[in-house]
């Protein structure tokens, strides 16, 4: 998780940065306003592959889980099976 708050955090930085320098910046006020709209577009574009990149994480990191897990199940009940036969011996 850590992980993703830097990256929020750099891209929040980057969008109020981006933000101020547009609006302190001597233009007119459409230009300004067309310019905030390119920058909360990029922004957008931006959010939605980090989201995907994290999307794809989780659902990388839960397929090793459940491929670990059967593995320890199976691992359990070959042992399990292993003592009932050395106990019936």
């Amino acid at each position: 998780m850590k992980n993703t708050d830097v990256v929020v955090g750099v891209i929040s930085g980057l969008a109020v940065g981006a933000l101020l320098g547009v609006l302190f910046a001597p233009d007119k006020g459409s230009v300004t306003r067309k310019k905030i709209a390119d920058k909360g577009n990029d922004l957008k574009d931006n959010l939605k592959g980090s989201f995907s990149d994290f999307i794809a994480s989780v659902e990388d990191q839960y397929a090793d889980f459940t491929s670990n897990a059967e593995e320890v199940f199976e691992e359990g009940k070959s042992r399990l099976e292993q003592m009932g036969n050395d106990i019936s011996r």
